[in-house]
């Protein structure tokens, strides 16, 4: 097994930091008990669950009982799309309701509308412009009269470009449509003022942000129309049924919290070493192309196209060198398909394969850029030599 010496596949997700552990080990240890119990220990992890739910609410600038925490983004993400969805079909049997989202939307999204198609939903994708941004002008002109649900994210997961939100949340109030975003790429790096954005519902995932793998949030705005879809006990108010993940809860909590308290400082040190890693790679190395905006876009992604070569297998060579990179998605792993974001913006199947995803965090440094640099100048202009000799 290789040993990772340089890890650059952040948006994948992040390690666990040691601080946010330490958080966590009394709801593993000895603060055991169930939430819902009535007896001491019971009360003991409920004041711990009342904690973090009461701090995130703060971070977002909303009420605690607009928080609803779930198994991670994922869920977050169905339940708004198909809690909205179902909720309309519930009042209205005879109005199929109409989604408007982005053809560049993580597939937790994609694919909770595409399910949705099959039983008569209706849905427009929304293309982003070759530079990643969606225009706010093409979400108004995909809005009908039925249109019951718009979502798009914030930041994209793959090339990094960041999206217009508070224009389009203000365009979905103005016409009386909920609007749900995945913020799960922002956290950490975008204020994530619900008030400010305007949305209605907005998703995140602990494990983006130094926090533990498996527990998230979904921001539901009061009144929002919504048909909750985890049925059992009471947990939640009654919203998503099942015992809490305590310590994973706390843990999200805490993790937000140093995310936003750290979070100029941990901008200001990723940026310059994006803004390295970007220069460097289009200097060194002929034939790049970085894709997506170079300015609206998160601090700590670079996704780069090299013509003439698989991004799989500069990967590979990557992970021989000690270095964690990935081609986009990590949910999306294995895929022979070209990334459907770099397709939406543009980009041909051929260069779409060509391209790979470095993804900074708070303790690269630049040495570790300028390491990856001349790995990737090397490995690049060797399987370009080799494709040469190859078709000769």
């Amino acid at each position: 097994m290789n040993q990772t010496d340089i890890y650059l596949d952040h948006a994948a997700t992040t390690p666990l930091d040691p601080a946010v552990l330490e958080a966590m080990m009394p709801y593993l240890t000895t603060r055991f008990g169930n939430p819902s119990s009535i007896y001491a220990a019971g009360r003991d992890a409920r004041a711990g669950l009342d904690w973090a739910r009461a701090n995130i609410a703060k971070i977002l600038n909303c009420q605690a009982r607009e928080i609803v925490f779930t198994s991670g983004a994922t869920e977050a993400d169905n339940l708004a799309v198909k809690g909205v969805a179902w909720k309309h079909r519930l009042q209205h049997p005879d109005r199929p309701g109409h989604i408007v989202t982005t053809a560049f939307e993580h597939h937790a999204v994609l694919h909770s509308v595409e399910y949705l198609e099959k039983f008569g939903f209706e849905a427009t994708y929304v293309r982003p412009g070759p530079d990643g941004i969606v225009r706010v002008e093409d979400i108004a002109d995909a809005i009908r009269d039925d249109t019951i649900l718009i979502s798009v994210m914030y930041a994209n997961n793959e090339i990094g470009t960041i999206q217009p939100i508070a224009e389009i949340g203000k365009l979905a109030r103005e016409r009386g449509i909920p609007f749900h975003t995945d913020a799960v790429q922002a956290a950490g790096w975008l204020p994530l003022d619900v008030q400010a954005l305007n949305v209605d519902l907005l998703s995140l995932s602990a494990h983006k942000f130094y926090g533990p793998k498996g527990v998230g949030v979904l921001y539901v705005r009061r009144q929002t129309p919504i048909l909750w879809q985890q049925s059992g006990g009471a947990q939640e108010n009654n919203h998503r049924a099942g015992t809490e993940n305590v310590a994973g809860i706390y843990g999200m909590a805490v993790a937000l919290q140093r995310a936003v308290q750290e979070q100029e400082a941990r901008t200001a040190h990723v940026q310059a070493l994006r803004d390295r890693l970007i220069d460097a790679l289009l200097t060194r190395i002929p034939g790049t192309r970085l894709n997506g905006d170079r300015e609206r876009r998160l601090p700590n992604n670079v996704n780069i196209s090299f013509e003439g070569v698989e991004g799989e297998t500069v990967l590979l060579n990557l992970d021989m060198h000690g270095i964690a990179a990935s081609s986009g998605s990590a949910c999306t792993t294995g895929s022979t398909e070209p990334s459907h974001v770099l397709t939406a913006i543009g980009l041909s199947p051929a260069l779409a394969t060509s391209s790979i995803r470095l993804t900074l965090g708070k303790d690269n440094t630049a040495e570790e850029i300028d390491r990856t640099v001349e790995v990737l100048a090397d490995t690049v202009a060797r399987l370009r030599k080799m494709a040469v000799v190859s078709a000769d």
